[in-house]
């Protein structure tokens, strides 16, 4: 009788991790995040679509560990010059010997502090620079710009963001009416 108790427990558990719904945790991630992503594209120039599209493909839509445990919203690795809180798990970093190990990443006290970090980041790292010279409504120039400057070693990273944005409609947001005047005009 044990063994049968515990089979069901462990049938059940397994059942639960099953019942993952995409299209629903998308909904709930954009609903959560398109006011910060809107903001943070009048701040700075960077399209809401993109900065929703990254987070929803780097985070696994709000519900990987480090999107969870660590606030990164965006897979930012440390580099040398964080002095901020980390976090470490195995990503894509190899030792001399070839095995995987785990890379350091940026750890936020909140999710916004996740995405403003974001957004500075890609203003002041070289590299990026190019990018704004997109404008903000070019949701495709800044999916391939991403890719083209490095942000990610998926080779169709810029086309996992266009197809995100496309399906979820988030280009929408980047006409969205500047949050600042809204309030202003209350």
């Amino acid at each position: 009788m044990y063994f049968f108790r515990v089979f069901i427990v462990v049938c059940s558990i397994s059942l639960v991790s099953f019942d993952f719904n995409p299209e629903a945790a998308a909904t709930d991630y954009i609903q959560d995040y398109k006011e910060l992503a809107i903001v943070e594209m009048y701040r700075t120039g960077i399209p809401a679509s993109i900065t929703l599209a990254q987070g929803l493909h780097e985070s696994h839509y709000g519900t990987s560990k480090l999107a969870t445990e660590a606030n990164n919203h965006f897979g930012i690795k440390c580099k040398n010059y964080w002095t901020g809180k980390t976090y470490y798990h195995k990503d894509d970093d190899y030792n001399k010997k070839g095995q995987l190990t785990e890379s350091c990443f940026r750890a936020y006290s909140s999710d916004i502090d996740s995405y403003i970090d974001r957004s500075n980041f890609l203003m002041e790292t070289e590299r990026y620079s190019p990018l704004f010279n997109f404008d903000k409504f070019d949701y495709q120039g800044w999916a391939y710009g991403l890719k083209y400057c490095g942000y990610a070693t998926d080779e169709n990273y810029s086309q996992k963001l266009i197809k995100k944005i496309e399906k979820y409609n988030l280009h929408l947001f980047d006409t969205a009416e500047d949050p600042f005047k809204l309030l202003i005009k209350r």
